[in-house]
């Protein structure tokens, strides 16, 4: 009789501390940091590049002291000229979103890839600063040469797009104009009759 009542204590021992441990485990901030840069073509010879990095705490708990540091555009190729490559929260909450923006002005020439922006940040339960990266940018190629758009392009675009389009819309026009105006032969028809 003590065989079934111990195994059935085994059992909800084992069950409570699967639950406690899962639970205590998923009970932290889980950081997925996303970066982008586009290309802006000011004027011939000059660009700007845009890099926003959006952080966010997809986790249960809320992140502290969270800092962002994206100090990978080497300053011989690009000048800051609006925002900073750094900046620091003071929490991000469980299913917040935060969002830091900047600009570059290129100075040089060519392909160029950035390295992951780090964002550090502090969980309650642990001592040590927690670490996250960003996602990779698509290498930008800065100042390339573009060939000048060509003046129907846009024409071309608009037929290849909305083509079929265009087609039934001139075929109903034509039907309606058959339909509507009289022809010569039943004009000249009812004159004969009078």
């Amino acid at each position: 009789m003590a065989d079934p009542i111990l195994k059935a204590l085994i059992a909800f021992a084992l069950l409570a501390s699967l639950f406690l441990s899962s639970h205590a485990s998923s009970d932290v901030p889980f950081i997925v940091v996303h970066k982008k840069a586009t290309l802006n073509r000011i004027k011939s010879g000059a660009e700007r590049v845009s890099v926003t990095v959006d952080i966010y705490n997809q986790g249960t708990s809320t992140a502290y002291d969270v800092s962002l540091a994206d100090d990978n555009w080497p300053s011989d190729a690009f000048d800051v000229i609006s925002g900073s490559t750094s900046k620091s929260w003071e929490r991000l909450d469980a299913g917040g979103i935060l969002s830091h923006t900047f600009e570059l002005d290129a100075k040089t020439k060519g392909v160029f890839s950035s390295d992951p922006a780090v964002v550090k940040f502090r969980v309650p339960t642990k001592s040590a600063l927690q670490e996250a990266y960003s996602t990779p940018i698509i290498p930008l190629d800065v100042l390339a040469d573009r060939p000048p758009e060509k003046k129907f392009e846009w024409a071309k675009r608009l037929l290849a797009k909305y083509g079929s389009l265009i087609s039934v819309i001139s075929i109903v026009v034509l039907f309606v104009y058959l339909v509507a105006t009289p022809s010569k032969s039943s004009a000249k028809g009812s004159k004969k009759k009078r």
